[in-house]
């Protein structure tokens, strides 16, 4: 058996010869000084820094679903060898490609079946859910993949009942073709995520959105899956919830550290409760995913991919599991075995501003071929970009596992660790998307992760130092989930919102309470938090609605020069590594463009600046022209004039056509009982428009159309109400049934 810092690998051999070798082996990678995969590197990751230098690192952002899933689309449809995919959620009739009507092979599962024919081995880890909670049927995915083809082979994980795991989710969302190229973020494969920039709320009649992805899960989750093609809502009474988030690629060794993470969990997860199953194979490391950390830094590494016949005799040459032996010889990692009595259960290339937005050189383009041929990647003041250019970069894989979830020895949270660690170091601004924002400062007993302390502590520091600092964060304004706010089933959204709401405002234990306190009314100064609304027309004949879009992404920017992009929530279950299995990267630009920062000549980052000023473009609805005026992210004339601006003007126009919640004027679930009775909407969040509207023209009330109320309204930035049911306690009452349940499922 061989012991290291976070597992135990036991080997077997067939003589004694071959017991010798493998000692002297090693031995041999013992006294070599520690690199790759031995040990822990920065933030506590499994994974080293990866694009230190030129080692073929690279990475590209995607902006909302079409963009993210017409490349996952093309790089399924190139794969030759083998597909690792891993979710929280997967849908196998999910349409990569729209209109649905016109990409029938687009179908996930068609795109499956395609590559599997053609000799592709396809590995699927689905999160197991406690069905009782959810309404995801991971078993009916798992059924309907594995009709697909022989060379699809499925695992859901976790089984709840022996591994004692019944609060905690598998919530990675990967995909990895070939290991050469990976797809994280926010974004699973599954329904109600695809969507554009213009996030319409209606599609009437069916053209993008088909059966039961037209998907609002705060009027209904559909109860079955398995007639897809069935509309779940009524497209002429409810809108659809749009969905804004953001995925990478990336290329090179963070792939391959990505792809290490998956064969580590499907290992585990085969040993755990396949371990007998001969059709459900253990996945061996590649050679690149072993050789590193044998081999010295100034030792080349070039391994050739081999044919199976010449892979098979490498193996059994006499010299095969010697330490001198070629690269190619160096053996297979095994995977972990589980001991059942510790299972526990819990330099720089600077380009000017201008010439850089101009459209990207051919040879910057994806090698995949989807970007040829979709002409994408280009990131131009003439058309802003729903996807980034491929760049190189400085990446380093990090994750959130621990013995449940990857079988790991130890507990990593490298996550928490870069956020709290890049927000410390922070120079000038931090830019937040997130699904949850549910932190504690450093005196909190109850929420145990810290990334809302380095926020507070960065911000008092730039006061103290009388420097300009801006955190922007942007979230939901309400939990997607099922139930009207006042309603007896809506328990576990008045608890998230109460967490929420405790982080943000409310309560000595919130940002917001103890920033006023130091710096009174300059408090928005250095943090302001935001959501996303739009709004539409369900057909013809339908008056006006409004919906939020629900932010998924879960990304932070630093400074216009560091990103971080994954899949992971701020709030405990995301950060503290013991619960839901997270992954992420931290990536660092190493080309600059020339831009400014409070007025001073600055150093953007070519990945994250072209990222940031995309999204806001987006967010404060800019055309091509205006994109100058947030090139400054933290100068008075961005942060004021255009974000608080355009916030504050959006959330007022919205609130005075739909009376939509969430809203500053309701303080308590009574005033919303009398809202709704008053103006007799039929969806839970409101947001319908009356026909015609009372306004006042020379001191007389007269009508006026709803649009024209609307018309000033620019992207879809709204403030978050932070007055919204102040006057409430929203934690689960003793009729709640989550009320029985554990506070750490909804933090």
């Amino acid at each position: 058996m061989v012991c290291c810092e976070n597992r135990s690998i036991k080997f077997r051999t067939s003589s004694h010869a071959k017991v010798k070798g493998w000692i002297s082996a090693i031995n041999d990678a013992r006294l070599k000084s520690r690199e790759g995969w031995c040990g822990t590197h920065r933030f506590g990751s499994f994974a080293p820094q990866r694009g230190l230098t030129e080692d073929g690192s690279h990475a590209q952002w995607f902006i909302d679903g079409r963009a993210a899933y017409e490349a996952i689309a093309s790089s399924i449809e190139s794969a030759t060898s083998e597909i690792y995919i891993t979710g929280w959620w997967l849908c196998p009739e999910l349409y990569l490609r729209r209109p649905f009507h016109n990409h029938s092979s687009s179908r996930l599962d068609a795109l499956l079946e395609a590559r599997a024919h053609q000799g592709v081995q396809i590995y699927i880890l689905l999160y197991k859910e406690v069905a009782l909670a959810l309404k995801i049927n991971s078993l009916y995915s798992k059924i309907k993949l594995l009709s697909i083809h022989k060379n699809v082979k499925v695992l859901r994980y976790p089984n709840h009942l022996s591994a004692g795991i019944y609060y905690w989710s598998h919530h990675e969302k990967i995909v990895i073709v070939d290991n050469h190229i990976s797809y994280i973020g926010g974004l699973d494969l599954c329904f109600g995520r695809y969507d554009t920039v213009e996030h319409k709320v209606s599609d009437y009649p069916p053209l993008l959105w088909p059966g039961k992805d037209y998907y609002n899960p705060r009027e209904s989750e559909p109860n079955s899956w398995e007639h897809t093609m069935r509309d779940e809502l009524d497209r002429e009474r409810y809108p659809r919830m749009p969905w804004h988030d953001v995925q990478c690629a990336l290329w090179g060794p963070p792939c391959r550290d990505i792809a290490r993470h998956f064969v580590q969990r499907w290992n585990h997860a085969k040993r755990s409760k396949a371990a007998n199953e001969q059709e459900i194979p253990l996945l061996m490391p590649q050679h690149h995913m072993v050789i590193p950390h044998y081999l010295g830094r100034s030792q080349k590494i070039d391994v050739e991919i081999k044919n199976d016949q010449e892979s098979v005799e490498d193996l059994n040459r006499p010299d095969a599991f010697r330490s001198e032996s070629p690269p190619e010889g160096i053996p297979l990692l095994l995977p972990p075995e589980t001991n059942s009595r510790e299972t526990s259960n819990p330099n720089n290339t600077q380009d000017d501003f201008y010439s850089y937005l101009d459209p990207l050189d051919q040879s910057t383009k994806l090698k995949d071929g989807w970007c040829e041929t979709q002409e994408r990647g280009q990131f131009s003041v003439e058309k802003l970009a729903d996807v980034g250019p491929q760049i190189p970069c400085s990446c380093q894989i990090i994750r959130s596992v621990s013995q449940w979830s990857a079988g790991t020895r130890y507990t990593e949270d490298s996550i928490h660790t870069a956020y709290c660690s890049l927000i410390e170091n922070a120079e000038h601004f931090v830019f937040i998307e997130n699904q949850f924002f549910i932190s504690g400062l450093s005196g909190d007993d109850i929420i145990q992760n810290r990334v809302l302390d380095a926020l507070y502590k960065r911000i008092m520091r730039a006061y103290y130092e009388k420097k300009c600092f801006r955190v922007i964060i942007v979230i939901p304004l309400l939990p997607g989930y099922q139930g009207g706010l006042d309603d007896i089933g809506a328990a576990s959204v008045r608890a998230i919102m109460h967490w929420q709401y405790r982080t943000i405002c409310r309560g000595q234990n919130s940002i917001l309470h103890n920033l006023i306190s130091f710096l009174g009314q300059k408090t928005s100064d250095y943090i302001s938090f935001y959501g996303l609304r739009t709004y539409g027309q369900l057909s013809d004949r339908c008056p006006l609605v409004t919906s939020q879009i629900y932010v998924h992404s879960k990304i932070m920017i630093i400074d216009d020069r560091v990103t971080l992009i994954g899949s992971s929530n701020i709030n405990d279950r995301s950060l503290l590594g013991s619960r839901d299995s997270e992954i992420a990267v931290v990536i660092e630009d190493k080309y600059f463009i020339d831009s400014s920062m409070d007025g001073k000549p600055w150093k953007a980052g070519k990945f994250a600046f072209s990222l940031r000023v995309s999204l806001w473009a987006e967010h404060l609805g800019l055309h091509s022209g205006e994109i100058f005026r947030i090139r400054d992210p933290i100068a008075d004339s961005t942060y004021k004039d255009m974000w608080l601006a355009i916030a504050k003007l959006n959330a007022t126009r919205y609130q005075d056509v739909f009376s939509c919640i969430p809203n500053d004027l309701i303080y308590s679930r009574y005033a919303l009982r009398q809202c709704k009775e008053k103006l007799k909407h039929n969806t839970v969040d409101l947001g319908v428009a009356p026909e015609k509207l009372d306004v006042f023209v020379n001191e007389e009330v007269a009508l006026a159309e709803p649009i024209e109320r609307l018309n000033p309204i620019k992207g879809h930035l709204v403030c978050f109400p932070l007055e919204f049911m102040r006057e409430e306690d929203l934690r689960p009452v003793f009729i709640d049934r989550e009320f029985y349940t554990s506070p750490h499922v909804f933090h």
